[in-house]
């Protein structure tokens, strides 16, 4: 098991002596210094812990791509989930929402980190509607699946799973969650959860639709087009789904953006030897309801988010709700793998 957290454990050694020199060369503090390296041990302990559902969700589709492909998720995929959701993502959140340019943007992050902390925080409706309806489509459409045989709680997805014949009926359920939220919104907060919400399904439309069309064989012929290219896509749009409530939560604990990109970047890592070792060892497979609990994990994540206009969970009670939820999934897996086996003998 210790093979697949080598880079990460490296990574984390890296990014706190990092973090040190950075804090040092700026401050000449040893009490800030090591005020950095904890900020960066915590980060990385949050983006892990809001990542344990992402971790398995991504191990399900994971299982499905090719060598290469998979390669190239772990590859590529790392470098745009650390420089483009840690690093980039905020300071465009901030150009966009200042209305600055991206230079400025950079420049506000160094120069006078509390402003550009209050910016980033201040998108928090839009990022959060965005990513919570891309989040409750994932949910909905593992659970509106005609075709879903296996059911941990029965008597809920058996009835769900009949449904789900109803054509688009994960999108008008979304529709009727986006009516519900935004009648008892403001007119500002409401407009720009409204659109934001909307490119969220829009996103998920697309990826979901474009990952069904490269699975066509009418288009096998088109070389650097293939399954694994819209999975690819998928994963990284649902990455960053995941990663949003991470991205802005780290402001609440730390205004200095390398400081934030470190520790995340370093929980990232984590999440990817995580996502790995469940893939290789088919964890997934050992432990029957441990997907379901991470789909059920992810809802209520995306519920949080879509809530967030009225109630702010904190990213540690999201965090260890997830958990909770993950290790009850184990819990009951592994309950009924030993009754199978006693039932078996018998």
């Amino acid at each position: 098991m210790l093979k697949y957290f080598y880079f990460p454990i490296l990574s984390l050694v890296v990014g706190l002596a990092a973090a040190g020199l950075l804090s040092w060369s700026q401050h000449g503090n040893t009490t800030i210094v090591l005020q950095s390296v904890l900020t960066v041990l915590l980060l990385s302990l949050l983006e892990i812990s809001l990542s344990f559902d992402n971790a398995v969700v991504n191990a399900t589709v994971l299982k499905k791509m090719t060598p290469v492909w998979k390669k190239r998720f772990l590859t590529w995929g790392m470098l745009i989930a650390v420089f483009g959701m840690r690093l980039l993502f905020p300071v465009l959140i901030v150009a966009i929402v200042g209305n600055l340019s991206l230079f400025e943007s950079f420049s506000t992050a160094f120069t006078r980190p509390e402003q550009y902390s209050k910016l980033m925080q201040s998108a928090h409706l839009s990022v959060s509607s965005f990513g919570g309806a891309f989040l409750l489509m994932v949910f909905l459409h593992f659970f509106l699946n005609e075709d879903k045989t296996v059911h941990w709680i029965k008597l809920l997805e058996k009835p769900i799973s009949r449904v789900s014949s109803f054509k688009s009926i994960e999108l008008l359920v979304a529709l009727f969650v986006l009516m519900a939220i935004h009648r008892n919104l403001s007119d500002a907060d409401g407009k720009v959860f409204f659109v934001s919400y909307l490119w969220g399904l829009i996103i998920f439309l697309l990826v979901h639709g474009l990952n069904v069309l490269l699975e066509s064989p009418k288009i096998d012929n088109i070389k650097w087009l293939s399954s694994g290219f819209g999975m690819f896509l998928y994963l990284e749009v649902l990455d960053a789904s995941f990663s949003f409530d991470g991205v802005i939560g780290a402001f609440a604990i730390s205004h200095e953006i390398f400081v934030i990109m470190i520790g995340l970047s370093v929980g990232a890592f984590f999440v990817r030897g995580l996502t790995l070792y469940l893939v290789d060892n088919e964890t997934l497979t050992q432990f029957e309801y441990l997907e379901h609990g991470a789909f059920y994990a992810l809802g209520v994540l995306a519920f949080f988010m879509l809530l967030d206009p009225f109630f702010h969970f904190s990213e540690w009670f999201t965090a260890l709700t997830g958990a909770f939820i993950l290790a009850l999934s184990i819990f009951w897996s592994i309950y009924v793998n030993r009754r199978n086996r006693t039932s078996h003998n018998h």
